[in-house]
């Protein structure tokens, strides 16, 4: 491979805080906010121009439930729910019926909402900056370095949080990072104009059967398709039916190749409806993601890895600090469809079209547990003194991850690794060391249930 020299260079501190969080995705400015109101300065890296992550930038609009399986008891609260009814206010959510889709979110409203969540809490952001590269000291990481519009740039801190995803900053730290095998395909969504003219025009259209049907030139390899409609509207839909498969998205050329595929699937899409269901010119493309809709990269090795009967068991850990009933969800690469494994032990295969393949993980039981808990040390890198890790870098097993890397439970570890910094830096502690039930404590003195 051929190399360049670079001369060796210094470069400027832009900031020094106490924390600093990298990755803008509701978890990390969930985590910053959390630790800001804590007391602790904090400052937020983000590489796009706004916050949300795959809620904005990614078009995805949905939040599953905050309750038990029951529907009875709330067991998800902090912030999730705070913007939940910031949002509400303001008339940019909607409520499903559905426990899958309990909420539909305005994400153009979420974008100035999660704004005025970082200003509210006086944290220092960095928006259009990329995470570069790691200042390790003595084995401790003691800044990050930063491009953006004013150039290279370092921000100091005593602890990070890495919520970039796909482990950007502990995999340059040299953290162990694993992956599970068959990487989850992303998938590019976007907003349709029309859909509610066409399903008028020809009774009984199916959405999630049009794309993938062989006999239209412009058909989508046999994936999986599901679509909700934009708060606010009755004539536009969120549409998540592309997929592209085998893609590691943590590799530059891979995602670059992801995100034209995904566009080229997009455009497919529409010219099935405009082609074979429209009678005119209802049909619009209204949006395409900035980024595309990333399930699965890199994992990180944790001090406790959540095993899916962990879940599916409803174990309870001493370290709790989220809870949550989204469904195992696994989509797969090497076959079409998705595997759905439920609390109440039944499992079935579903692929667009064919009838649903239905059976049980375990015998029938009345022994279901209404919830399931996720613990504080699978955000616990091996080897990390001062960083932390949220959202999908929680270390788990390829079913435990089908559950968790949904937003509302990817919300809640944001959270805990905000209040865990906090709590390390009062004591000069490693993460490791944070007290578990002090950390609990704090989450829930502000506002998580746990």
């Amino acid at each position: 491979m051929l190399t360049i020299a670079e001369p060796s260079r210094t470069t400027p501190v832009a900031h020094e805080a106490d924390i600093c969080v990298i990755g803008g995705s509701c978890t990390g400015v969930f985590a910053a906010v959390r630790a800001a109101r804590l007391g602790a300065s904090v400052a937020i890296v983000e590489l796009g121009g706004f916050f949300g992550g795959v809620a904005t930038a990614g078009l995805v609009n949905v939040w599953h439930s905050l309750k038990d399986i029951h529907d009875e008891r709330q067991i998800i609260g902090g912030l999730t729910q705070e913007t939940i009814d910031r949002l509400h206010r303001r008339a940019a959510v909607e409520f499903g019926t559905s426990p899958h889709a309990a909420y539909f979110l305005n994400t153009e409203e979420l974008k100035i909402e999660l704004d005025n969540l970082i200003t509210e809490a006086n944290v220092r952001p960095f928006l259009h900056a990329r995470f570069v590269t790691p200042a390790v000291v003595d084995g401790r990481l003691d800044a990050v370095i930063v491009e953006d519009k004013s150039g290279r740039r370092a921000i100091r801190a005593k602890y990070f949080v890495d919520a970039t995803g796909d482990g950007d900053l502990i995999y340059r730290i040299g953290l162990p990072t694993r992956f599970l095998g068959d990487i989850q395909p992303p998938t590019a969504c976007c907003i349709i104009e029309g859909l509610g003219k066409i399903e008028e025009a020809n009774p009984g259209f199916k959405l999630n059967e049009a794309v993938f049907n062989p006999e239209f030139p412009e058909a989508l390899k046999l994936g999986f398709l599901w679509a909700a409609w934009v708060a606010g509207s009755r004539d536009m839909k969120m549409v998540a039916g592309t997929r592209v498969a085998n893609a590691d998205c943590s590799d530059a050329d891979q995602l670059t190749a992801a995100e034209m595929e995904g566009r080229r699937q997009i455009r497919a899409m529409v010219d099935i409806l405009r082609n074979h269901f429209s009678r005119g010119g209802e049909v619009f493309l209204r949006g395409v993601p900035s980024y595309i809709g990333i399930r699965e990269t890199r994992h990180a090795k944790c001090l406790h890895s959540v095993a899916e009967m962990e879940l599916l068991t409803g174990h309870a850990f001493e370290d709790t600090i989220g809870c949550g009933t989204y469904h195992v969800d696994v989509h797969h690469s090497e076959k079409p469809g998705l595997t759905f494994r439920n609390l109440d032990g039944t499992e079935e295969w579903v692929v667009p079209g064919r009838p649903p393949v239905r059976g049980r993980w375990r015998p029938e039981s009345d022994d279901t547990p209404p919830f399931y808990q996720f613990p504080y040390r699978s955000l616990v890198p091996e080897g990390g003194k001062n960083v932390l890790v949220a959202g999908r870098l929680i270390d788990c097993d390829r079913g435990a991850y089908g559950a968790l890397r949904v937003m509302v439970n990817c919300n809640q570890t944001g959270e805990a690794a905000g209040v865990a910094s906090v709590l390390a830096l009062a004591e000069n502690s490693t993460v490791a060391d944070v007290n578990f039930a002090r950390l609990r404590q704090t989450m829930r003195d502000g506002g998580s249930l746990l």
